[in-house]
């Protein structure tokens, strides 16, 4: 199993989950991320709103349609292969743990991607699961992902991407900054080649603007 994240060892991440066709798209553009060694951490996407108070877009009708359409359109534009699962958010609690069984290593985890959002297939159900362990070549997983290790790794994965900041997927986080978002690729790519953008004024100040007191009139 691998180690536990630190948020201080300047490893590169990418943090997602299988609930996302964001997560699934950009995943899709790998060869487009700067050559860097990321590690690739299953998180509960659900688990990060919650702890930073946020509602998931299904909550809202009008934007469950929208994220739907967008991640359509995307992969239309982008000529990628995508198709939803059958019924969406689904729990992808199973899928997640056997990304942590399999180490994050990147050709399972694509293929688990592939799975959801290439053939359309729930992995919650008891046959949609089986079919997923089958088709990454991880039969035993069925049983495995109930191990309470693999259940606590992917606890501590999720507490360790509160604790950097992570607040979504699909997230980069390169050199302790986080980069959120499927269209975030050209700024972690602009970033990767020049890493003193950051330290500009304009974006040190930006990025220590105050808030509006609470009492403020923004009518």
């Amino acid at each position: 199993m691998s180690a536990p994240l630190s948020s201080n060892s300047g490893q590169p991440y990418f943090f997602f989950d299988f609930i996302s066709p964001f997560s699934y798209l950009l995943l899709e553009q790998h060869e487009k991320w700067p050559d860097m060694p990321f590690e690739l951490v299953p998180v509960q996407l659900m688990t990060l709103l919650e702890r930073w108070g946020q509602p998931h877009a299904a909550t809202i009708p009008s934007k469950r349609v929208f994220t739907y359409r967008h991640a359509l359109f995307r992969a239309e534009q982008l000529g990628i292969p995508f198709k939803m699962p059958p019924a969406h958010p689904f729990d992808p609690a199973k899928a997640l743990r056997l990304a942590v069984l399999a180490n994050g290593e990147i050709n399972c985890v694509r293929e688990i991607f592939r799975y959801i959002w290439r053939e359309g297939r729930d992995p919650a159900t008891r046959d949609g699961f089986r079919g997923l362990c089958e088709h990454v070549g991880m039969p035993d997983a069925v049983a495995r992902v109930e191990d309470e290790d693999i259940k606590a790794k992917l606890r501590d994965n999720n507490d360790r991407a509160v604790q950097m900041g992570v607040f979504g997927v699909p997230t980069f986080l390169v050199n302790e900054q986080i980069f959120w978002g499927e269209d975030t690729l050209p700024m972690v790519l602009y970033v990767a080649r020049s890493p003193n953008w950051l330290d500009g004024k304009e974006v040190k100040r930006i990025s220590a603007l105050p808030t509006a007191p609470r009492d403020a009139d923004f009518a």
